[in-house]
């Protein structure tokens, strides 16, 4: 169990290192700084302390999820899809600046991490919480990024 949430642990906040080298200067840039933002939207550090919560709560219900022997092809798909989609948003949205394909992106992130929460439900039980707040997060972070869309 222990190498296994290593390994997650290596592939989730890889994720981040990719996403952020691909970002650009992101929230302190000129672009950011000036767009129109939601009234909801938390102080710079909350982002850090959030993803580093996430990230390692996401880790330990993916290593317990993996004893799954019969549905690995299905877990790993959905994991897939998720880092892309993970890695994908932050240079799309502060690096290009598209702020619908941001939304499409992060729309489609919290539909994986709800499907991963909603199949495996029974299987995990209680263990489902450690994905509540990568869930709520991008719940959060969709409202933002759909308002920036709104408002700008």
């Amino acid at each position: 169990m222990i190498i296994r949430v290593i390994i997650f642990l290596i592939l989730n906040f890889g994720s981040l290192a990719i996403s952020g080298y691909f970002t650009g200067d992101g929230v302190p840039s000129d672009w950011y700084q000036t767009i129109n933002k939601a009234p909801w939207t938390p102080p710079g550090w909350a982002f850090g302390a959030a993803w580093a919560t996430i990230m390692i709560c996401f880790s330990f219900y993916m290593a317990m999820l993996w004893q799954n022997k019969k549905q690995k092809s299905h877990i790993l798909s959905l994991f897939i899809i998720q880092w892309i989609l993970n890695i994908s948003w932050s240079p799309v949205f502060f690096y290009y600046h598209e702020v619908l394909a941001g939304l499409i992106i992060i729309t489609s992130l919290t539909i994986v991490i709800g499907i991963f929460i909603y199949r495996f439900r029974f299987q995990m039980k209680y263990k489902s919480v450690f994905l509540l707040p990568y869930f709520l997060w991008l719940l959060i972070a969709t409202s933002l990024n759909g308002y920036i869309l709104l408002y700008n």
